[in-house]
């Protein structure tokens, strides 16, 4: 009977209570973060060649098994940059003998992708077309060969932002909107549990952000940050970000200073952006929010010859162990985390045939340290007692110190002076104590303290007596002097000019001080002589007025130029501000620290380079 297929009211309720929590779970499991694609509890990824540029062939069966994951590199653009069909032939392979040994690889446990674009390879998704074409010319791909997932490497030109299209979180440009598109339609395709996704941008697309956004400023290059809205619109579905911290120009931190690839100071600086999260063209309203620590890897070269910015195994482990462990730099403290992430991916790699050219340097040394991980043993060591503590200058109401340097195995964050019942905070390694009595003696002490919040034992006592006040009742301090800087120097001389200090009995003149030395001057400028060629001199600059008060100093390091001139313009060299060099038959002036590269010579370059 038609009623016997009818439930009763209850069941029938019960049944579409059961469906409703069903669709809700499925629901929110496909907007939760994936955490599945642990392939390692920490992972190593690298870059397979399927092509030959004098690093050797390698058959994927024996690559290293110290990879969790083969990058196959690359797939690529069959008909113009703009239709978006791609393809992809193995090489030196046939069809079989490839497949048979993807299928080998996954036996083993490892992961194998196929990754699109390189340095040859641009792609620009111009219009829904292209994007219909390039979603099914991969997910062919990916079907064909049995790949376990998708790594985008678009560089070049590939990526773009209009102008106008200021807003990560709701981009308009075509080649961004449809990229974003097509991805999430392959991860629909292939489903969550079984499809990698990952990138691998370079610094230029992602970190450069920070300081330009290519559709928010007329004068930036339109290609500044670009991967930030495909990061942003597919973070529930990305696995990891594997940025290229090579072949980069100098890109700045969230310390706001400018870092060189090669160095531990830069890949902590790069990945702790992506942790933390940073304000897109430094907008304070346009906040790119920070990855989990599980979807983030240092992009390296494995060696010399595989791109700019090679980094040796020490400073890798080095930059491993301040993001992993929290054993802070001493030159970049991170922001998002200063114990450490544990859950941090691991490293990426261009490439695994370079890396068997280098005997396979990168994925023994990496793989190691990665498998010897646990978790870090809690720092209790304090840093080194501060030294030198020396007053630079004084009056009646006020006392300006200066010190050298803690060191400390995790990184000095700052100092406190102690005088009395008082006590002043401070980052750098002097301070001005103002607000005492005239005529009446101090005693000073400075500790510092550690990124682990170890503090050091007291320095040595200082003993400082302020000036008698001055006769008709004056105690006010001239202002400090302002806009320190350099004019000029040479090997044995530097010239200093500020801008005049104000008083109200009248400022009647300036004292420079440096070392044990002191020159007085009536105007705003003053030359020193006499110096020590190829040194580091600390300047202070303090105002006096008619009633015998001093002001606060401001404070400039200078380091005199090597005997002889200027050496002469290189490649491969860490450069600093007020460094000089000869170039073209010219002098220069470093405006921004820098390493220099074949093709940045200094009449190249007007950002780093100022003609003298």
């Amino acid at each position: 009977m038609i009623l016997n297929r009818i439930p009763s009211r209850k069941s029938w309720m019960i049944t579409l209570i059961a469906v409703m929590i069903l669709s809700l779970l499925q629901f929110m499991e496909i907007r939760a973060p994936k955490a599945y694609a642990a392939v390692a509890s920490k992972t190593i990824v690298g870059y397979w060649h399927n092509f030959e540029n004098g690093s050797g062939f390698i058959k994927l069966r024996d690559v290293s098994p110290k990879f969790d994951v083969i990058n196959v590199s690359f797939a690529e653009p069959t008909s113009g940059v703009t239709n978006g069909t791609i393809g992809f032939t193995p090489f030196n392979y046939t069809d079989a003998d490839f497949k048979a040994d993807v299928a080998y690889l996954q036996s083993q446990g490892k992961k194998v992708i196929i990754s699109i674009g390189g340095a040859n390879g641009q792609v620009q998704l111009v219009s829904t077309a292209a994007r219909d074409n390039f979603v099914n010319s991969v997910t062919a791909i990916i079907e064909k060969y049995g790949f376990d997932g998708l790594d985008v490497d678009f560089e070049g030109h590939s990526l773009y932002l209009n102008s106008g299209d200021s807003d990560f979180k709701n981009p308009t440009t075509p080649v961004v909107v449809n990229l974003i598109s097509a991805l999430r339609t392959i991860n629909d395709h292939f489903g969550k549990e079984k499809f990698y996704l990952t990138m691998a941008p370079e610094t230029f697309f992602v970190q450069l952000g920070y300081s330009f956004y290519g559709g928010s400023c007329i004068s930036c290059d339109s290609r500044a940050g670009a991967y930030l809205p495909v990061i942003y619109a597919t973070r529930d579905i990305l696995d990891w970000l594997q940025v290229q911290n090579y072949n980069s120009g100098p890109i700045t931190g969230l310390d706001d200073q400018y870092h060189n690839m090669g160095t531990a100071d830069f890949h902590v600086a790069m990945a702790d952006m992506i942790l933390t999260g940073f304000p897109v063209a430094k907008n304070s309203n346009s906040l790119f929010p920070a990855l989990r620590p599980d979807q983030v890897l240092l992009g390296l070269p494995a060696n010399a010859n595989a791109g700019g910015g090679f980094t040796s195994v020490a400073e890798v482990q080095k930059a491993l162990d301040a993001l992993i462990k929290g054993v802070q730099l001493t030159s970049y403290k991170t922001r998002g985390s200063t114990t450490g992430y544990t859950d941090f991916r691991g490293v990426m790699t261009w490439s695994i045939n370079w890396d068997k050219f280098n005997n396979f340097e990168f994925s023994n040394s990496h793989r190691a340290y990665l498998d010897a991980l646990s978790p870090p043993v809690p720092d209790t060591q304090a840093p080194t007692v501060p030294t030198n503590v020396v007053a630079t200058s004084k009056s009646s109401t006020s006392v300006n110190l200066s010190w050298t340097a803690s060191t400390d195995n995790v990184g000095v964050t700052g100092y406190t002076v102690y005088y009395g019942s008082h006590s002043l905070n401070v980052t750098g390694t002097s301070a001005l104590i103002s607000g005492l009595t005239p005529d009446t003696a101090y005693q000073f002490t400075v500790k510092a303290t550690d990124a682990k919040g170890n503090q050091s034992a007291a320095s040595v006592p200082l003993s400082v007596t302020t000036d008698t006040a001055s006769t008709g009742g004056d105690q006010t301090a001239p202002t400090a002097p302002g806009s320190l800087q350099v004019t000029a120097k040479s090997a044995t001389s530097v010239s200093l000019s500020w801008t005049a200090s104000t008083d109200n009995v009248g400022v009647t003149g300036y004292a420079v001080t440096y070392g044990t030395s002191t020159i007085n001057v009536t105007g705003t400028a003053a030359t020193i002589s006499g110096l020590t060629p190829n040194t580091s001199y600390q300047f202070t600059v303090t105002a006096k007025d008619a009633a015998g008060n001093v002001s606060s100093g401001v404070i400039i390091s200078v380091t005199t130029d090597v005997q002889g001139g200027a050496p002469a313009w290189a490649p491969n060299v860490s450069y600093k501000v007020n460094d000089e060099v000869t170039y073209g038959g010219k002098t220069y002036i470093c405006r921004q620290p820098h390493t220099s590269l074949p093709g940045w010579e200094p009449s190249n370059v007007p950002a780093l380079w100022l003609v003298k």
